[in-house]
């Protein structure tokens, strides 16, 4: 893998762990190494794409461990 993709794949990286300090660190190097800006989006918006999906993964994890864990008759999920 060359040295275009890791960066860009640390972006995207960088994106879907919410790491502020990581993106900066990452998106500065990209452009000191003349990384494509369009790359750069394309890179960021992956990086949504997986936290989007690992969102939506955990909203709906979540809610079958509620209903899996309430009591009979309580609809709030609380014991």
């Amino acid at each position: 893998m060359n040295e275009t993709i890791k960066e860009l794949t640390a972006i995207g990286a960088s994106v879907g762990a919410h790491c502020q300090p990581c993106l900066e660190y990452h998106l500065r190097k990209a452009r000191e190494m003349g990384i494509e800006p369009e790359d750069i989006r394309q890179a960021v918006e992956i990086g949504h794409r997986v936290e989007k999906g690992s969102m939506t993964a955990m909203k709906n994890y979540s809610s079958s461990v509620l209903e899996k864990y309430a009591m009979p008759g309580d609809s709030s999920g609380k014991e």
